[in-house]
């Protein structure tokens, strides 16, 4: 019944665009997904009904995008008709995997785009189309790779060091932040060109070389997850990135091909580190402690009723972490990042 329920409520997000007010991501894809999965499949409709206002139509295409023509509109915001039009008829011939492998490679170098969120919504369409191959969720799937295609763009090149083996947590307390606070995401990012040991921080993927990419990465979740709830104060909303755009890409990892997973890891670990480079601030606050009694349950409970798509999205992050043995101590974080998010 939730499955069929997310489906319809992919169907009538289908005919929307990417994003609205010219910059803002249209958030309920990926937020009706985390709230299927976690038990609150019959409040979808009703949650689509209060974002309804925040929703733009479709936008219409220019000019047909050709297979060997889709480096210059790569990045281009004013052709993401365009590329919905694009990702529509690849994945009407093709199978979606094939799609995504051919694509994924490409888009990597431009992780950032529309503030991470491009890779975030096609990760949240990853994981479910793992769970179910429908129609709805194969055409989500091609909405959120031409929401990354339009709003491509690529982070300040990073270092070509060897990669030390030093703990996630560290090597984000080592990420060197923007001067200049002042202003969006995209004045923010264009600042790292210029930030003296950016290069080598963004190439030090931090963890043991030898290591799985799938269990590096998940450290790297896991510790953006922890270090928000004593950073996260400084804006509760763009933080949730540092972890949520490393977590798409996990999602992904299964769908991809293994040759793809090292770039994979080496493109999320600079997302991160870019969105704390961006937002972080220079001194923590002290760290949150669970309340009592308080479970998974009680937190999804509680972003679900904050109707809030980035608590939304936070906590179920937090909710992988927390599995992975993060503890108390994670659901701390996630109960306080509600609190942050919607305060």
């Amino acid at each position: 019944m939730t499955a069929a329920l997310l489906d319809e409520a992919y169907d009538r997000l289908r005919h929307t665009g990417p994003e609205r007010s010219g910059w803002l991501s249209n958030h309920a894809p990926m937020a009706v997904e985390c709230l299927a999965r976690h038990g609150h499949g019959d409040d979808l409709h009703r949650w689509l009904d209060g974002y309804a206002d925040r929703l733009e139509d479709r936008p219409r295409g220019i000019a047909r995008i050709t297979a060997d023509e889709w480096r210059d509109p790569l990045g281009d915001p004013v052709r993401t008709g365009d590329w919905l039009d694009h990702f529509e008829r690849e994945l009407a011939g093709e199978p979606w995997r094939t799609v995504l492998a051919r694509w994924w490679p490409r888009l990597l170098p431009g992780i950032a785009a529309g503030a991470t969120h491009g890779v975030i919504r096609v990760g949240h369409a990853i994981r479910a189309l793992l769970d179910a191959e429908t129609p709805p969720r194969v055409t989500e799937l091609g909405h959120g790779l031409a929401y990354w295609a339009a709003r491509w763009q690529p982070l300040a090149a990073p270092g070509a060091g060897p990669y030390p083996a030093t703990d996630p947590r560290s090597a984000l307390d080592a990420v060197p932040r923007v001067p200049d606070q002042r202003h969006g995401i995209r004045a923010r990012l264009a600042q790292l060109a210029d930030l003296p040991g950016w290069p080598a921080v963004a190439g030090a993927v931090p963890g043991d070389p030898a290591g799985s990419v799938p269990a590096r990465l998940a450290a790297v979740v896991d510790a953006a997850v922890v270090r928000y709830g004593g950073h996260g104060y400084a804006d509760p909303v763009m933080l949730v990135h540092a972890a949520t755009a490393p977590n798409a890409v996990l999602r992904t990892l299964p769908a991809l091909p293994a040759t793809l997973w090292a770039p994979s890891l080496a493109a999320a670990w600079a997302a991160t580190a870019a969105v704390t480079a961006a937002y972080a601030p220079t001194r923590a606050r002290t760290a949150p402690v669970a309340r009592a009694g308080t479970g998974v349950r009680d937190l999804v409970d509680r972003a679900a009723v904050s109707g809030d798509p980035h608590a939304i999205k936070f906590v179920d992050t937090a909710i992988d972490t927390y599995h992975r043995g993060g503890g108390t101590a994670t659901l701390a974080v996630a109960d306080r990042a509600i609190d942050d998010i919607t305060g």
